[in-house]
């Protein structure tokens, strides 16, 4: 598996370079610049957000970017809440979805690799779904956010074998969790849901991450062997969908380079300690599918519920 990992890399590390060559980044303005988080300020957030995503739409079109000018005109529509957005290069974007100010239960999606400005109305629609999973279960103020705060690997890249982008955008997802709460009622819960290499950056941010519950499904590993070893207060729950393939990544890590290449320990494995719970048959990109055991089980780890159990 070593020597197939390898190969892998070195054919990433040739090819995905000259692919990169032919992608002009994307021209935008810069971010608007916003006040501190706080109720008082989310109005003003939201406006300058959509602003900002409206001219960077335009910039896009101006510049023969028609993909990237449609994603930024839907997140620039008056239905829409960003906390965040910069249209640069790949893109992010902070959405919420629900009233943080009034919230009760917060749930903080954290996307894997090839999420961008460019796909991310699918990173929308799991929000969206979980969203009205939720409020479908429960009267009580619910918010769900989803958080593109990071440059995501692509999938076939050398980036997505390391933690070296996770680790970047760790201290981002700590701080912004932090800012969360200012905004968020006192004693709000507040669970981050993290997807794929999503789960890395969650693994990496876990030491002082202002979490409730941290919940890990399609995961190749969090970087650490141990639940313990993320050295959170937070519960930390993990799931693996029958139909994922990334079952058979291997969970394993070496120097490579002078760096290290993989992530541990499974989070699914007894080993690692997680509380694991039912995905049933999920697909890599199914653990937000409408009408799914996982995502009513995510829906439960964010109402401070407890999900069920993987079955044997």
């Amino acid at each position: 598996m070593l020597r197939a990992l390898l190969s892998t890399l070195l054919t990433a590390a040739v090819v995905v370079p000259l692919t990169a060559v032919a992608r002009l980044p994307v021209p935008a303005p810069p971010p608007a610049a916003l006040a501190p988080l706080t109720p008082s300020t989310l109005t003003s957030a939201y406006a300058a957000n959509r602003a900002n995503a409206t001219e960077a739409a335009r910039t896009a079109a101006a510049h023969a970017a028609p993909r990237r000018a449609a994603a930024d005109r839907a997140l620039a529509a008056p239905s829409r809440h960003l906390l965040a957005f910069d249209g640069r290069g790949t893109g992010r974007a902070t959405e919420v979805l629900g009233d943080i100010a009034h919230a009760r239960h917060i749930a903080v999606l954290v996307p894997g690799s090839d999420t961008t400005l460019d796909t991310y109305a699918r990173f929308h629609r799991a929000a969206a779904a979980l969203y009205t999973e939720l409020t479908h279960r429960t009267g009580t103020p619910v918010a769900v956010i989803a958080w593109l705060g990071y440059e995501t690997p692509a999938t076939v890249s050398t980036t997505v074998t390391t933690t070296t982008r996770a680790d970047q955008a760790a201290p981002r997802l700590r701080a912004f969790v932090r800012g969360l709460h200012a905004a968020a009622p006192a004693g709000a819960h507040v669970s981050l849901l993290c997807h794929s290499y999503g789960s890395v950056v969650c693994g990496r941010a876990a030491p002082g991450l202002a979490a409730d519950d941290i919940a890990l499904v399609g995961s190749p590993g969090t970087g650490a062997d141990r639940a313990a070893a993320l050295h959170t207060h937070a519960r930390i729950w993990a799931a693996r969908g029958s139909a994922d393939w990334v079952e058979h990544v291997p969970h394993m890590r070496t120097a490579l380079f002078g760096t290290t290449v993989g992530f541990g320990a499974d989070p699914v494995s007894a080993a690692f300690g997680a509380r694991v719970f039912d995905a049933a048959d999920a697909g890599h990109s199914g653990y937000f599918a409408p009408g799914s055991a996982s995502l009513a089980n995510l829906a439960r780890i964010t109402l401070g519920r407890t999900p069920e159990a993987a079955r044997g």
